[in-house]
């Protein structure tokens, strides 16, 4: 066997950073890719102290320029081999157009050697009906969406990107296979999906995914699992960094796939045989258990915060009692590896 197969795959993580507790952006991200045997380089957008759900929080957001420059230090010591891209939250249009020229780049590098380099696209903007970045970075989004792989809107997004209102099923399907058309998108996965339909169970949650054929046909599928009522932080950078190492778990399983550009599955393969099926299967095994054992140890967590805050320790305090739930819902992962790598929980895809 030579060395070269024994090597990592390297992913360049870019994303929000949080010091300190916060379990969100890269911080979510170089764990859950490490802890799965990725090398990961962190190309941070954000340098935060904590996450702002807390309402209150110092540190600085990157500029376009500074990114760019991080990135040119790694590619003047030939530190820019990866395998793989992960971007998430990336503050403002210009920074959302300085990443694109970082995977641009990447592609070009290597664009005589099909499926050597893939991108796994977040594109964060809003959720629940509103943006909270500036509205000149959607367009700035929809400008990079023909060179990404792999994109992970929520329903929001996929609104925003595809300019379908999304309120049930068919227009869902509908937004899917703009993306397909319009910016030749080769996989999609559609997450947060909010309205209901006759054969979803209530208290319950879908992700929808698909991928194109070579004539960019969607190849829909649906995974619906039982949604855990508690407020969480990191889900989405969770989500992301799983899939990233998961799709590619998955394509490896298919003889010659790696070699194939955006390693797209031939036309007969049906939707729930796809890899990245078999890939959001098992990501949404392993949330579902971190999530469900964070909430098991909320109360312990509070408790611990409050008896370290000593005399200040007013439950009373709003304010306070706010801190303490924040801290409470960071996800547990260092306590639960087991989930990340070999969860035991079972989700099956179906065709829609």
């Amino acid at each position: 066997m030579s060395s070269e197969l024994q090597l990592a795959p390297r992913v360049l993580a870019v994303a929000s950073h949080v010091h300190l507790i916060s379990n969100v952006g890269n911080k979510v991200a170089v764990f859950v890719l490490q802890s799965l045997g990725f090398d990961v380089a962190a190309l941070n957008t954000v340098q935060f102290s904590n996450h702002t759900g807390y309402r209150q929080w110092t540190g600085t957001r990157a500029t376009a320029q500074e990114i760019t420059d991080l990135y040119a230090g790694l590619k003047q010591s030939y530190l820019d081999d990866f395998d793989m891209m992960l971007s998430g939250y990336i503050p403002g249009a210009e920074g959302v157009t300085a990443v694109g020229n970082i995977a641009k780049g990447l592609k070009e590098k290597f664009r005589d050697v099909p499926g050597k380099f893939f991108w796994v696209l977040d594109p964060v903007m809003g959720d629940n009906g509103k943006l909270y970045v500036a509205p000149e970075v959607v367009p700035a989004y929809k400008a990079l969406l023909p060179y990404a792989d792999l994109i992970l809107p929520n329903q929001f997004e996929a609104e925003q990107l595809s300019d379908v209102k999304i309120v049930d099923m068919a227009s869902l399907t509908q937004a899917i296979q703009v993306l397909h058309e319009k910016f030749r998108i080769p996989h999609i996965i559609i997450t947060s999906v909010s309205f209901t339909t006759p054969d979803h169970p209530p208290s319950h949650l879908s992700v929808i995914g698909s991928t194109m054929t070579s004539d960019r046909r969607a190849r829909t599928f649906k995974i619906t699992f039982p949604s855990i009522d508690c407020y969480f932080c990191g889900t989405g950078d969770m989500f992301g960094a799983l899939i990233t190492s998961r799709v590619r778990e998955a394509v490896e399983a298919v003889p010659g796939l790696t070699a194939r550009e955006s390693w797209l599955s031939d036309d007969d393969v049906a939707a729930t045989e796809l890899p990245l099926a078999r890939a959001a299967e098992k990501v949404l095994a392993s949330m579902h258990e971190v999530l469900a054992k964070t909430r098991e140890a909320m109360p312990a967590v509070m408790d611990r915060t409050w008896a370290s805050m000593g005399a200040d320790a007013d439950r009373g305090d709003e304010k306070k009692a706010h801190y303490v739930k924040s801290k409470a819902a960071e996800l547990q992962l260092v306590t639960n590896l087991d989930s990340l790598r070999s969860p035991t929980t079972t989700f099956s895809a179906t065709k829609i």
